[in-house]
């Protein structure tokens, strides 16, 4: 069986879908990419998660062609290519119905930097990217033409994309997205919140990125 420590991370992080409850019945998928081979493993279509093994998990080649799997890969499978295919950078992809970003892309709404949380994790606002049928390339085309800087993006009508380095920060991505959706949906029942001020976000941001969790020698340095 080929790529069994990356089926192994895929097949975990679509089971980390449920636990999170990101997704329902079949909805949803992950895959990641091999660096080494370019090979993508992903997970397979209309298949219920309680019935997902690293076994059954699909890998597909750059061009969506099955290089080993008796299952066909997930019908968003052209468009985790695309982005593959046009972003070096990304290894990861997680794509969900999550309820309440995905009320967001229900209305078209993106989600600007009213907290820290969306600061320090996306440094950016969330983008709503336009509509695009599912089955093809088309969803792979708009997230990259909207997603800008973000490593999330609602998709009009449809739900969540992330993407990450790894699949662990495209998973990260999702869970956060989800996360802070709820907290902003519950804010505009109150009031309207305030965009944080740009040198926040960025402020924020790198602290985050770059500074938290890391160890120093002393908290005055």
């Amino acid at each position: 069986m080929m790529l069994e420590a990356l089926r192994e991370e895929v097949y975990r992080a679509n089971m980390a879908l449920v636990e999170n409850n990101l997704v329902a019945w079949t909805s949803g998928n992950v895959s990641g990419r091999d660096l080494e081979t370019g090979l993508v493993v992903i997970k397979p279509s209309g298949v219920k998660f309680e019935n997902l093994s690293p076994q059954n998990m699909v890998i597909v080649d750059a061009d969506a062609q099955v290089v080993e799997g008796d299952l066909g890969p997930s019908s968003d499978t052209a468009s985790h290519l695309y982005i593959y295919n046009h972003r070096t950078d990304v290894n990861g992809v997680v794509h969900t119905h999550s309820n309440y970003a995905t009320a967001f892309a229900a209305v078209n709404m993106p989600i600007p930097v009213y907290l820290t949380a969306i600061a320090d994790e996306f440094g950016t606002t969330i983008p709503c990217g336009g509509y695009a049928r599912i089955g093809g390339k088309q969803i792979g085309e708009e997230i990259l033409r909207s997603i800008g800087n973000s490593p999330a993006i609602l998709m009009k009508q449809h739900g969540v994309f992330t993407i990450g380095k790894n699949v662990e920060k495209a998973l990260k991505a999702a869970v956060m997205v989800e996360d802070i959706a709820k907290t902003v949906w519950l804010a505009l029942q109150i009031g309207q919140p305030e965009v944080l001020p740009e040198e926040e976000v960025r402020a924020n941001y790198d602290r985050y990125q770059n500074r938290y969790g890391t160890f120093q020698a002393s908290i005055n340095e």
